[in-house]
């Protein structure tokens, strides 16, 4: 295992066990999100490093029974805190990588990805193997509950030009992993960039 997932894993296991009770105001957040994700009945999701679960209630709601909601994450006291809130209930979760997921190519309709940019090894290839398992034509929305300079005054840090949210950043970076950009909204209360699959 690589440092980079060494270190992921210590510093989300270490916070698993509190990570819902930190952030109990995220519910709507998270709902709106994937609502803007244009989600049908019967779709195929992905919750990329899902955390605690807190996206798959909502996804599960957006696709329905006849739909696949997935959650994969690289921590496992994560997954075990979202089993703990049967969040498990909603969609099916994976102990995975998001640099080399166990899916087909171009077995989803989508990916949500809560909080997940900043936290990737590789950005270019990690964006590339979220590509590869979606469906031309399919989404992705990289969201995280609170706005950039709302998560850098959190976190009691500057907003810096090289941040991978920033859309100068974002834009040509998922252009260059196989997706386009299709919506960007940076606000206090949620951070929410939309693309599509090229294809």
């Amino acid at each position: 295992m690589s440092d980079d997932h060494t270190h992921v894993q210590e510093f989300f296991g270490a916070r698993a066990a509190d990570w819902d009770t930190r952030f109990p105001d995220d519910g709507p957040a998270y709902a709106a999100a994937v609502a803007d994700l244009g989600l049908r009945e019967g779709d195929r999701v992905l919750d990329a490093g899902c955390g605690t679960g807190r996206a798959l209630p909502p996804l599960r709601a957006a696709v329905g029974p006849s739909g696949v909601v997935l959650g994969a994450d690289l921590t496992p006291a994560m997954l075990q805190a979202a089993v703990r809130a049967g969040r498990d209930r909603d969609g099916q979760l994976l102990l995975a990588d998001v640099a080399a997921l166990p899916l087909r190519a171009e077995s989803l309709d989508a990916v949500f990805g809560a909080g997940l940019i900043s936290h990737l090894p590789d950005p270019a290839e990690n964006l590339r193997e979220l590509a590869r398992v979606v469906r031309p034509g399919g989404t992705l929305a990289l969201f995280h509950p609170i706005g950039r300079a709302a998560l850098a005054a959190r976190q009691g840090r500057q907003i810096t030009p090289d941040d991978l949210r920033g859309e100068p950043n974002l834009r040509p970076l998922l252009a260059g992993s196989g997706w386009r950009l299709t919506s960007y909204a940076d606000e206090d209360t949620r951070f929410l960039a939309l693309a599509v699959r090229d294809g």
